[in-house]
């Protein structure tokens, strides 16, 4: 690993309940990080505007995971409502509408729209549950994904066990794919059921590692970023 930090390839999911518990962990990483992620969880208290003071004030890159799902006119006015906070990326559904709304409203914005496929804590049994169509988690996977990319998305949230494939497709050339489920080896899954570890995800193809508990957990945050960091294989290239 390179001793240059912060390294853009990793994003720390910032998965508290209020922007109070978020603020002590980001004083306290300080410029060993400098990508974090926003999700719905945080967005009654405080979330968005963390995000703006994030980005407009300490010069940090946000990810806006909101998973946008709804009719395309009101996918389209989220996504406008968003743009002055200017974050770098922003998650919507992979459904082909949702993500050509997403991707018209977004403009020339240089804000990247994601399409997720399946969340990372679902497996084949809870997708039968839903009524999804029949195929294996790899495969629907995979189709959502080219779906995703042909609509315009900028790039896929998958699992990391499905990036390698989602990586080979024709539609994936210079798009991103950004993976959680991300856990080192012999720690704890945490409710999640498709995982690989930090190497392995970036080695199948990942730009981008969302970690949030193995980080935000721990008894000392900054021993665990140094540690995920020292086992990242050479960047290639500047991740996006």
């Amino acid at each position: 690993m390179s001793e240059s930090y912060p390294d853009q390839r990793l994003i720390v999911a910032l998965d508290f309940a209020d922007s109070g518990s978020a603020n002590a962990l980001i004083r306290q990483l300080g410029d060993l990080v400098n990508f974090y992620k926003i999700g719905l969880g945080m967005i009654g208290s405080g979330g968005l505007e963390l995000a703006e003071r994030l980005k407009k004030e300490e010069g940090k890159r946000v990810f806006l995971d909101l998973k946008l799902f709804d009719i395309a006119s009101t996918v389209s006015a989220a996504v406008k409502s968003v743009l002055s906070l200017d974050p770098d990326f922003l998650t919507v559904q992979g459904e082909p509408h949702i993500v050509r709304a997403a991707v018209q409203a977004r403009g020339a914005a240089p804000m990247r729209i994601l399409a997720v496929t399946f969340l990372t804590s679902l497996n084949r049994k809870d997708l039968d549950e839903s009524m999804i169509t029949e195929g294996t988690m790899s495969d629907i996977t995979l189709e959502r994904a080219s779906r995703a990319l042909t609509c315009g998305a900028d790039g896929i949230i998958c699992s990391p066990l499905e990036a390698n494939q989602i990586r080979n497709l024709d539609q994936a050339a210079g798009k991103l794919i950004v993976t959680p489920g991300v856990r080192r080896s012999g720690t704890r899954h945490n409710g999640q059921k498709r995982i690989a570890s930090p190497a392995d995800s970036l080695n199948n193809g990942a730009d981008h590692l969302v970690i949030g508990r193995p980080i935000t957990q721990s008894a000392n945050p900054c021993a665990a970023v140094l540690q995920i960091l020292s086992e990242l294989p050479e960047p290639v290239m500047e991740a996006t």
